[in-house]
């Protein structure tokens, strides 16, 4: 989540305003330790919206990451 907010220059702040959670919300979402995997699903999907909603597609496969689909 990291990498798909840098890709559209959203801040922490903004980010989190947007998808209707906290900062430290977000800064566990983008964590790589044990506490990204204590963030429920649901906001999760919170933030994946928003991201997505700004043209942010996330990627799968043998090479995961994330794709700027439209500008």
């Amino acid at each position: 989540m990291r990498a798909a907010r840098a890709l559209i220059g959203l801040s922490q702040t903004e980010l989190a305003r947007r998808a209707g959670v906290s900062v430290p919300t977000i800064k566990r979402c983008e964590s790589d330790s044990e506490r990204a995997a204590a963030v429920s699903s649901e906001t999760q999907d919170k933030v994946r919206s928003v991201l997505e909603a700004e043209g942010v597609e996330f990627t799968n496969g043998k090479h995961p990451g994330v794709k700027l689909v439209r500008s």
